[in-house]
């Protein structure tokens, strides 16, 4: 049998790769393109649950075409890795040779969970913002809440930014690590109301320990962009009410599972592939409209995408040879 190798790109790797903002979500949104394009496969997502604490572990599936790959991507989600000084998530993404099923790569997937989950949010709200948004409400801190931020901030440079999450020793470092790295003050705000009442995009990705509605419809601005996509619902019922269209990553995966912003709408019928409006992918493969007028309301639900990990991680692994970086293993 032909020798056969496979390419490991570990945590240091990754980071000495030193992605740019623009190599991130260009990668991503070519992932979202394949998939409007009916060039992807993917698979709806599977829960593993221990029991033994408060996680689970999320197992994402698919393949590209125009990439010639698929992959497998396993990351935890564990809410207290915060109290031994841990990341709520550890990920781990392989690819593979579509053709035949042979192994090309190992990828720590941590970073990339975090940032294809920015870029996902970014490219979303490229398509579907308000003309010239000027404020960002960001519920959460912790695991993507980073390049969720920094990659809007990135597209529309903010005038203000606003950040909440439950815990001040979480959100003040949140808000200075920001403030530094974006080179303008972001603002730690002691309530929900305060950081989503009046901004022009809203971002949920809280971190709760059972559904529990903190973000009232009520404080969402008209003609806004929100998007939730914590594990455990944060909104009310009567979000959907208010929009002028509800688009998501894939349909698939949204309305199936016992996680995400919107089940329950799913689950009552608010939410129907009938009252959808498209997949993102449709929409930056230029087949379906994104937002259509300055004061339509929209909403963007997504739950994480094996593509993004795919179209992410073959992004690190071009860039890795061209600049010499990373591990090639025999495997066979």
């Amino acid at each position: 049998m032909t020798p056969i190798y496979i390419d490991y790109l570990n945590a240091l790797d990754v980071a000495e790769l030193a992605l740019t903002d623009a190599e991130i979500i260009e990668a991503v949104e070519a992932g979202l393109a394949a998939q409007g394009r009916s060039e992807a496969v993917i698979e709806p997502r599977v829960h593993l649950v221990p029991g033994l604490s408060r996680g689970h572990f999320n197992v994402l599936r698919g393949a590209i075409a125009p990439m010639d790959l698929a992959g497998v991507k396993v990351v935890g989600d564990f809410v207290d890795n915060y109290r031994q000084g841990l990341p709520s998530e550890f990920g781990v993404l392989t690819l593979f040779d579509p053709r035949t099923g042979a192994p090309r790569a190992i990828l720590d997937a941590t970073a990339i969970t975090e940032m294809r989950t920015g870029a996902v949010t970014a490219v979303g709200a490229k398509h579907l913002a308000p003309p010239k948004p000027r404020v960002l409400g960001h519920i959460g801190a912790r695991g993507t809440a980073y390049w969720n931020v920094r990659l809007l901030d990135r597209l529309f440079d903010f005038d203000e930014i606003r950040v909440h999450s439950r815990r001040p020793e979480s959100r003040d470092p949140f808000a200075a690590r920001l403030s530094a790295d974006l080179g303008k003050p972001v603002r730690a705000v002691d309530s929900w109301e305060a950081c989503v009442r009046g901004a022009d995009i809203v971002v949920e990705a809280s971190r709760l320990d059972a559904p529990e509605p903190l973000l009232r419809t009520e404080w969402v601005k008209p003609g806004a962009l929100v998007v939730p996509y914590g594990t455990m619902s944060a909104v009310e019922l009567s979000l959907t009410d208010i929009m002028g269209k509800v688009v998501v990553d894939d349909w698939g995966q949204c309305r199936q599972g016992p996680f995400g912003a919107l089940r329950a709408h799913v689950e009552a019928g608010l939410l129907t592939e009938a009252t959808l409006h498209a997949e993102l992918g449709q929409i930056v493969a230029g087949l379906k409209p994104g937002r259509t007028a300055p004061d339509e309301t929209v909403l963007f639900w997504h739950r994480g995408l094996s593509l993004s990990d795919i179209a992410l991680g073959h992004a690190m692994l071009e860039k890795g040879r061209r600049l010499g970086i990373g591990q090639r293993l025999r495997f066979a």
